[in-house]
């Protein structure tokens, strides 16, 4: 086994390299139209040249065959015509009908004998004269030249009367030979004789070789000719499609000014005036849909300044009215109360909109220096110390002894613990919420986990969006605005830094703050892990099978109409 081993990892070694070009020529071929459009004409054009290649070599080769066959049979007519006479006086007896054998078969072997063979283009032959009754001394057939290589078959269809050819290959000392034998019975006064000739057929092959050699080197030739056409012919289309390609990844990048070149009249020309309308309708588009963003930007800061003249001079007289509330009837008093309290919201809410705003305009610059992030998780729980008392909610503390430091604005990122803070104690039910903080030296990480209602499917990545609100039925503690988890995300953002939530039904909800210990540095994993780890593994239980229900046909008198009812739905609650 040990003799085997090496065999066996070479040869897994190279089923993996066949294994990995095959995926390479794979994905090449699925995204090069050039390389498909090649190996398919390529292949189509392969079958052809073969069909008609064997085509014209079938015609070449019968056409030879054709030719040699009729000059042979003119010349082995011509042969017995020469040697009739001398068979005519033929004397029963082996000896002297070989004897005569030999004379005829020098009468056609001579040169300049007159016969009509000269000019019939059959080329060289042998002659063999057989006499298929007659045996010699010697026990063999009375016969004289090579009569060993006529075919049987052949020397039964003249013993029938009858002349006719055959093509055989023999064996010879010089190889094996293809030969053309042309048989016919020449008449004698015992009975009748059978004239051979044998014809080679070593030149019409090797003309057919040279043919068929020639059809494969042309066939070869065609085919590369044909691929560099096709590759030239796909390359005027693929490359505008290329460059198409690559505008449009230019222009997608934000590069809005980009236009294909316009050239000739053409399909590709009218596509590329086509794109260029396109691109530009988009460009417009997109110029409409920033100024209309500047503009509500501009408008949401401009109104957010000019409510604070108002809201202070209403702020002053409510301060007054709030501090002289025990003169007043109780009603009253405890209106001056609810006053102050949504004056307090109103001043939250504005300076929400106008922190938004900023971040929007992309105005906000990060106040970066180095911090315990301890410190700042610590005064986010101080300033939520007294919302978590009066919902009775803990918040469980889970720090390092170490400093975890990084470089980051403490004012953003106390912000941020502060909106999970108070985000966890609103949708925790009253059950403890918990502060976790980790850090690797590469990233710091900041978990804070409710168990309260949690969130359905797909809510996770909704809680982020502006006054995006959740489950109608619950009523807030803290009166938030909405913002603070936009907020939040964008100071994330700002950080290079993510912002992530998770949450199902009945288990709560954490949300994760991961930010770069170095600032600028990028992001590759977080410390802390956002789904939680306690929780408990989930079964899945058979459906039951559902039985079939029964159809219930109603008639005209059974089916009535009832108007909707209305839907009155409650003020949904920002999360």
């Amino acid at each position: 086994m040990s003799v085997l081993d090496p065999a066996i990892r070479e040869l897994r070694r190279g089923i993996e390299r066949a294994r990995r070009q095959a995926a390479a020529f794979g994905d090449l071929w699925r995204r090069s139209l050039q390389l498909r459009v090649v190996v398919s004409t390529l292949a189509l054009s392969s079958a052809v040249v073969f069909v008609l290649g064997m085509v014209l070599q079938v015609q070449i080769t019968g056409q030879l065959l054709d030719t040699k066959t009729q000059a042979a049979i003119r010349q082995t007519e011509a042969s017995a015509a020469a040697v009739q006479p001398d068979l005519s006086g033929l004397n029963p007896g082996p000896d002297s009908v070989k004897s005569r054998f030999t004379a005829a078969l020098n009468k056609i072997n001579a040169a300049g004998s007159g016969l009509d063979a000269t000019s019939s283009g059959a080329g060289a032959f042998e002659p063999v004269l057989f006499d298929p009754v007659g045996v010699g001394s010697d026990g063999l057939p009375t016969a004289v030249g090579p009569w060993q290589d006529v075919p049987p078959s052949l020397a039964k269809m003249l013993e029938r009367g009858s002349a006719g050819w055959q093509i055989a290959t023999v064996e010879r000392s010089t190889g094996r030979t293809t030969l053309l034998v042309v048989g016919k019975p020449v008449n004698s006064s015992a009975h009748p004789m059978h004239l051979y000739l044998l014809f080679p057929l070593t030149g019409e092959q090797s003309t057919a070789e040279v043919v068929q050699s020639t059809l494969v080197v042309g066939g070869l030739v065609l085919l590369l000719l044909l691929a560099v056409i096709a590759n030239l012919v796909t390359r005027q289309v693929v490359r505008p499609v290329r460059q198409a390609a690559e505008i449009a990844e230019r222009f997608a990048d934000g590069s809005l000014d980009e236009r294909m070149p316009v050239v000739g009249e053409d399909d590709v020309a009218r596509l590329a005036e086509s794109y260029n309308e396109m691109a530009a309708s988009i460009q417009r588009q997109i110029h409409q849909l920033e100024e209309f963003g500047q503009l509500q930007r501009r408008f949401t800061s401009d109104v957010s300044h000019e409510l604070r003249t108002p809201l202070t001079t209403v702020r002053m007289a409510a301060d007054v009215l709030h501090a002289s509330r025990e003169q007043f009837p109780g009603g009253l008093a405890r209106s001056t109360e609810l006053l102050v309290d949504e004056l307090d919201r109103f001043e939250s809410l504005l300076g929400d909109l106008l922190e938004i705003s900023r971040l929007d305009a992309g105005v906000e610059e990060l106040a970066a220096e180095l911090v315990d992030i301890r410190v700042l998780a610590r005064r986010a729980h101080d300033s939520v110390r007294a919302i978590a008392n009066s919902s009775g909610t803990t918040i469980v503390m889970d720090l390092p002894d170490h400093e975890v430091t990084a470089e980051l604005d403490s004012r953003r990122v106390e912000r941020i613990l502060r909106n999970l803070l108070a985000n966890a104690i609103d949708h925790g039910e009253g059950l403890p919420v918990e502060l976790t903080l980790r850090g690797d030296g590469d990233a710091v990480a900041v978990t804070v986990r409710d168990r309260g209602v949690g969130l359905r499917a797909g809510e996770a990545d909704l809680v982020f969006n502006r006054f995006w609100r959740a489950d109608p039925s619950r009523n807030r503690r803290t009166g938030g605005t909405g913002l603070g988890l936009s907020i939040s995300l964008e100071d994330a953002r700002l950080h290079g830094g993510w912002l992530e939530a998770w949450g199902e039904r009945g288990y709560g909800a954490v949300f994760r703050l991961t930010l770069p210990c170095r600032h600028g540095h990028e992001l590759t994993g977080s410390p802390l892990p956002l789904e939680p780890a306690d929780l408990p593994a989930v079964v899945a239980e058979p459906e039951p099978e559902e039985e079939p229900a029964e159809e219930v046909e109603l008639t005209e008198e059974e089916i009535t109409w009832q108007p909707a009812q209305p839907v009155t739905g409650e003020r949904e609650e920002v999360r």
